[in-house]
C-alpha cells in the first residue's frame, strides 16, 4: 500500500472544480493551456481536455465544421467581456449568460463555448444545435470527459440559463456517471459526498479495471491506496477532494 496525502491548496484545483457565483475560482495559477486547432490558435484549452476535445472532433470528424468560439480566459478579459456585455446587452441579458469576473469557467481553462461553423457566429450565444454533427459531438462528449455545464432542467440549481454550446471538462468517468445519473456538477459534488474516503466508495467498472471514486473533506490529510493503483484528485473548490482509483 502507498499513502496519498492532500495539502490544504489542493482543494482548489483538478477538473472538478466547482467554480460559479457562489464559489468563484481560488486558484490564480495560470492553467497550462494550449490551442485545441491549429486554424484557431488563439483559442485554448487545459492540456488533458483539448486533447480529449481534438479526439472527439476527429472521430466525427468535425474539425472543420464545429468550431472552437472561446476557451480559456484570463480575469482581465473575463472582464472586458462583462463590462462591454453590460453595454451592448444589458443587465438582464449579461447575467443570465456572462459570468462575473472570477466566477468563470473559462478562467479555470477547463471550459469551451463550441459553435457550428457559418459566415457568422456569435460570440457570447454561438448556435449550437442538437441535430447533425452538433448532436453527434453530444452523444460522445461524455465518454471523452466532457458535460454540457448549463441545461434548462437545471437552471434553478446552476442558476444559470441553458447554454447548448457550453461545455465543461470534468473528466472519465465523472462525465458519464454525471450524465447517466442526470445530474449537474453542483449536484454531482453533493452526491459523492455519501461516499467519505476510508469508509465507503463509489465503485465503477471500466473494462477490466475497477474505479472507486470517494470525497475527502477538509478533515482528511492523507489516504492509502494499493500500490499498482492510478490515483487522480480533484479538488471541488469548496470544502474537499474527491479521489478517483484505478485499480
Amino acid at each position: 500500500m502507498r499513502t496519498i496525502k492532500f495539502s490544504k491548496g489542493d482543494k482548489y484545483k483538478g477538473n472538478l472544480i466547482l467554480v460559479n457565483g457562489l464559489w468563484p475560482l481560488q486558484n490564480d495559477e495560470k492553467p497550462p493551456c494550449v490551442p485545441i486547432l491549429d486554424q484557431f490558435p488563439s483559442v485554448l484549452l487545459h492540456i488533458k481536455a483539448s486533447a480529449c476535445l481534438r479526439q472527439i472532433l476527429k472521430t466525427i470528424d468535425a474539425a472543420d465544421s464545429i468550431v472552437p468560439v472561446s476557451g480559456y480566459r484570463p480575469l482581465a478579459e473575463q472582464e472586458e467581456i462583462y463590462r462591454d456585455s453590460l453595454t451592448e446587452n444589458g443587465t438582464e441579458f449579461t447575467e443570465k449568460f456572462v459570468a462575473k469576473p472570477g466566477c468563470s469557467e473559462h478562467q479555470s481553462g477547463l471550459a469551451i463555448d463550441l459553435g457550428e461553423k457559418a459566415d457568422y457566429i456569435d460570440f457570447i450565444c454561438p448556435d449550437f444545435p442538437n441535430k447533425g454533427i452538433c448532436a453527434e459531438f453530444r452523444k460522445l462528449a461524455s465518454k471523452y470527459g466532457f458535460i454540457q455545464r448549463y441545461t434548462g432542467e437545471k437552471e434553478t440549481v446552476t442558476r444559470i440559463a441553458c447554454e447548448p454550446w457550453h461545455f465543461r471538462y470534468v473528466g472519465y468517468p465523472h462525465s458519464e456517471v454525471m450524465e447517466n445519473l442526470g445530474l449537474c456538477l453542483e449536484e454531482y459534488i453533493e452526491y459523492l459526498k455519501a461516499f467519505p474516503a476510508g469508509a465507503k466508495a463509489l465503485k465503477l467498472r471500466c473494462g477490466a479495471r475497477q474505479i472507486q471514486i470517494s470525497y475527502a473533506n477538509e478533515a482528511v490529510s492523507e489516504m492509502q491506496v494499493s500500490d499498482n493503483a492510478i490515483v487522480e484528485v480533484s479538488g471541488n473548490n469548496i470544502d474537499g477532494c474527491i479521489v478517483t482509483v484505478w485499480e
